[in-house]
């Protein structure tokens, strides 16, 4: 769908054409001017509607249609005045909070067709604009059936033959046979009526009913008049159903005290018509559909003018006049007729009018133009809802219009639709679901403007300000309220029925591009706890890893993507990537176009992550740049991750994505949605297609500069080798995650002179690792936890000693204690002595100065090969079975910038061949054995 233009372009747009006309001389050619070609153009379009025609009148037209003439009775003669005021009340309250919202969202911006529906799907996106548009588009269509059914009745009560023709008394123009398929054959050439008149378009539309509004307010003075002058008489009744019997005769009085006060309270007896027990909810249902016509109007946006300018004025005059015309009929009905005659004669008032003909022709007047009115904005908001595509090719046939716009395949559908409500019969018998129908629209109205002004958006400002959030929560509480007091069961079905529509369209419908409110007011809410969340108030006990992930290029990368999602618990999660260049000498910078690409990953891989990119001169700088500045408030990233720096080819993980999905490929079809492909592709990786040179971005000094960094910052480190094989399907996939394992090396390998498992570092590393265990996919897999010792010392002691804590940190795991006093002579040998009691207590004291065990070893440049190999073999000789993963101790990086390399050869050594490893250096405590 094309983006709709902003008000004031529109308006911009329109006088500079008008002052093109303007300038156009007399007798120039047509077609050599741009203007005088769109002024052809336009004079091809029909005429728009102005407020009053547009507006006003089909609006009165619906709200008066059956009840002003066929219910008004009914509802004083069940409800009594009293109830019957308050009915009015209650139900102009209710749509008055509506027009209210209307009216806000009516005049903030542009309108199109579609009304209502339009209105909703623009401000709360299209899942719940859709939902409700359908359920808008039914309650038209009942609409339209109920306003045939009281024309159908109207015309049997003033031509039909009675059925029981013994007690009946007959006169000439009684000459139509009555009963339920007579009824259904009128109402159908009724609605064939309505269907022709549609067919030709608004326009025509327009006139039919200003012609018949001059008929209805003729016929309404007509009605006021003859209270007045009209003396009292009887009036004969309509006869009841076989089997039932009572008086045929009640009493229009005049204007009487007595009848007055036998009209004032309520007295809820059988409707006659369907034979059910007349209560509030029901009779309240009954009237309220005078009060639905208040969208015949907005409805019409499409066809209008102006509708920002008409929509608000036409409503509330129109609800207005009625208002007041409503109360004052039930008045003077209440003061002159007999509660006999107001119960069992629905056409009374052409009984007792000063010309009989006068009210049957109003009566046929308005109840037609209400179902044409119905009708056409049912076919309206069908046209609408197959132009935004929410439902696929399924409503594709009602996109046709005709010449002049009109949508005549949408008119055939909703003719359709109504003729086959026609079949239910009674008009009472629909007047609840149409009410409920109505209802729920208001309230998602309510909702719509709710939300916008809530979210608090710079572009939410209408013209219309009489308004506020408490008249929208009043209004949406008063239609769920009003919906289960009329029928609760009809009304939860409803609302069945939207979620339903919500989660077939949420699921099934295209993206828009209208914008969603929820996005809106997430961000509000975000804004306002981030404010809340105080970083002075952080404890250990509430700590969670917030993980900030560097990615040269995702398409070697997924593996480690997919498993750092897994042990973030539900902290921040970013993925970040730096993109070297100078913004000094681009002409615009080169990520903005790239961020819809990596969120496209970022859906694809079905992960939980924020994007957030940079331009450096160096990794290094980049690096630091968004360690700095990624998060917000309280949600930064405590934990820096990176891939290791080795020689290892990188394997185009991506490719496999690209088959199923279409948007990853290196050069995408021209046959796929411009919309689904990615305005940027990520490269080959390093040694394909000769893009990257098979160098890398950074070098290895640089690299362990990186890892320095963050430590100075107290950001946790871990450095990833061999994620770029891993398969998390596959791996969690084994025998249904039994025999899956996870192994810990709490101990720096790095330091055979040490032993400790108990430092901020050895603690982190069970952290992560416990973390990982509580993720859903991996509770099935088993910790263990590998102990070093050497002779002399207890294996049982240390065992225990570890198993005590682990019970303390609430981690459950399997201790396995490994000896390695060969590997530790090796190391010894290396440095040409045994034991050096002066060196043991030198490092005993360098130990108890604080971290040192977390520091480079200061004979880190006399760590043999052999040494780190064998510490190598010792690790591999205890994947029986293999673990899934390895997490082991990452020692700080030497404070010597020239010792870099060697620190960075002894942990490609330590973890060779080892399968998919973390590294990891913990800065800060995680965790407590407090409550």
């Amino acid at each position: 769908m094309t983006e709709r233009t902003p008000l004031l372009h529109y308006r911009l747009s329109t006088s500079v054409n008008e002052s093109e006309q303007r300038s156009i001389p007399a007798g120039e050619p047509l077609g050599q001017s741009p203007a005088v070609a769109r002024r052809k153009t336009a004079s091809n379009q029909p005429q728009k509607l102005s407020t009053f025609f547009g507006v006003v009148i089909p609006t009165l037209l619906s709200m008066f249609s059956v009840v002003v003439f066929l219910r008004i009775g009914f509802v004083v003669g069940q409800a009594g005045l009293y109830q019957a005021i308050a009915m009015f009340l209650v139900a102009y309250f209710i749509i008055s909070m509506t027009v209210l919202s209307v009216c806000a969202i009516s005049t903030n911006g542009a309108l199109d067709a579609g009304g209502a529906y339009y209105m909703i799907s623009r401000a709360l996106g299209p899942e719940f604009g859709g939902s409700i548009g359908i359920m808008f588009f039914f309650a038209n269509v009942c609409g339209s059936a109920l306003y045939v059914l009281g024309l159908v009745e109207a015309v049997v009560a003033t031509f039909g033959i009675p059925e029981d023709r013994t007690t009946a008394i007959l006169n000439s123009q009684q000459v139509l046979p009555a009963g339920y398929w007579w009824s259904l054959l009128y109402g159908t050439v009724i609605l064939l009526l309505c269907l022709l008149v549609c067919l030709v378009g608004a326009h025509i539309y327009a006139k039919a009913t200003f012609l018949i509004f001059l008929i209805v307010i003729v016929v309404l003075g007509t009605i006021f008049i003859s209270f007045f002058a009209v003396k009292p008489r009887t009036v004969v009744l309509p006869p009841l159903p076989a089997n039932s019997s009572g008086p045929i005769s009640a009493n229009f009085t005049g204007f009487k005290l007595e009848t007055l006060l036998e009209n004032l309270g309520e007295g809820y007896t059988v409707d006659y018509t369907t034979g059910i027990k007349m209560t509030f909810a029901t009779v309240f249902a009954v009237m309220f559909n005078g009060c639905t016509g208040i969208m015949a109007g907005s409805n019409m946006s499409g066809d209008l003018r102006s509708p920002s300018y008409s929509i608000p004025r036409g409503t509330i005059t129109a609800v207005i006049f009625t208002f007041i015309i409503y109360n004052l009929l039930s008045l003077l009905v209440a003061c002159s007729c007999e509660r006999l005659l107001l119960r069992r004669d629905y056409s009374f008032l052409r009984d007792i009018n000063v010309w009989h003909p006068f009210v049957t022709v109003g009566v046929y007047s308005s109840t037609l133009s209400a179902a044409m009115s119905n009708l056409i904005g049912a076919s309206r908001i069908l046209y609408a809802l197959a132009r935004d595509d929410l439902f696929g090719k399924v409503l594709s046939p009602a996109k046709r219009t005709s010449r002049s716009g009109n949508p005549w395949v949408s008119v055939l559908i909703s003719w359709f639709l109504v003729q086959l409500v026609l079949f239910s019969g009674k008009l009472n018998t629909i007047a609840s679901i149409v009410t409920i129908f109505f209802l729920l629209v208001y309230a998602a109205v309510d909702l719509a403007c709710l939300a916008l002004e809530w979210a608090s958006a710079p572009n939410f400002r209408p013209t219309f300000r009489y308004f506020t959030w408490h008249t929208c929560i009043l209004g949406i509480l008063g239609c769920a309220v009003m919906m289960f007091l009329i029928n609760p069961i009809y009304a939860s079905a409803s609302i069945a029925f939207m979620l339903l529509l919500l989660l077939v369209i949420h699921y099934l419908s295209p993206t828009s591009s209208w914008g969603y409110i929820s996005q809106a007011l997430i961000f509000h809410q975000v804004r306002k706890y981030l404010l809340m969340l105080d970083v002075r108030k952080d404890h250990v006990k509430f700590w969670r890893p917030q993980v900030l992930l560097m990615v040269a290029n995702p398409r070697s990368s997924t593996g480690l993507i997919t498993f750092v999602n897994d042990i973030k618990k539900s902290g921040l999660y970013v993925l970040g990537h730096v993109e070297l260049g100078d913004l000094d000498v681009l002409p615009s910078d080169p990520l903005q176009s790239r961020y819809d690409s990596w969120l496209s990953l970022v859906d694809r891989l079905n992960i939980k992550a924020f994007v957030n990119l940079t331009l450096a001169n160096s990794v290094r700088h980049g690096v630091q740049h968004l360690l700095f500045i990624s998060g917000l408030g309280g949600m930064r990233p405590n934990t820096l991750v990176l891939g290791f720096y080795d020689d290892c080819a990188p394997e185009d993980k991506l490719q496999d994505l690209s088959i199923m999905t279409g948007n990853f490929s290196d050069a995408p079809s021209s046959s796929q949605d411009p919309e689904d492909q990615l305005s940027f592709v990520f490269p080959a990786v390093r040694g394909e297609g000769g893009s990257e040179g098979g160098g890398k971005a950074l070098g290895a000094q640089e690299y362990v500069a990186v890892i320095a960094d963050a430590v100075k910052m107290l950001k946790n480190v871990a450095l990833a080798r061999y994620f770029n094989s891993f398969d998390r399907a596959e791996v969690l996939g084994r025998r249904g995650g039994a025999g899956l394992y996870v192994d810990v090396w709490p101990v720096n390998l790095l330091r055979p002179d040490s032993s400790s498992y108990v430092d901020t570092c050895s603690l982190f590393l069970l952290q992560l690792a416990c973390v990982l265990n509580m993720v859903r996919a991996w509770r099935r897999a088993r910790l263990r936890l590998f102990l070093c010792v050497e002779e002399g010392r207890s294996l049982r002691a240390s065992e225990e000693k570890l198993g005590q804590l682990l019970k303390d940190l609430r981690i459950y795991a399997d201790v396995h204690t490994v000896p390695w006093d060969q590997v530790v002579a090796l190391h010894w040998q290396r440095q040409g002595k045994g034991y050096d009691p002066q060196e043991d207590e030198q490092r005993k004291e360098e130990e108890d100065e604080g971290d040192y065990v977390n520091s480079f070893p200061s004979n880190a440049t006399r760590l043999s090969d052999d040494y780190l190999r064998a510490v190598n073999r010792l690790v591999l000789d205890q994947d029986h079975p293999p673990p899934a993963v390895r997490f082991l101790y990452l020692p700080r990086p030497p404070a010597d910038t020239r010792r870099y390399a060697a620190y960075l050869h002894q942990l490609d050594l330590l973890t060779r061949d080892l399968g998919p490893t973390l590294l990891i250096h913990g800065v800060t405590p995680v965790i407590t054995t407090d409550l």
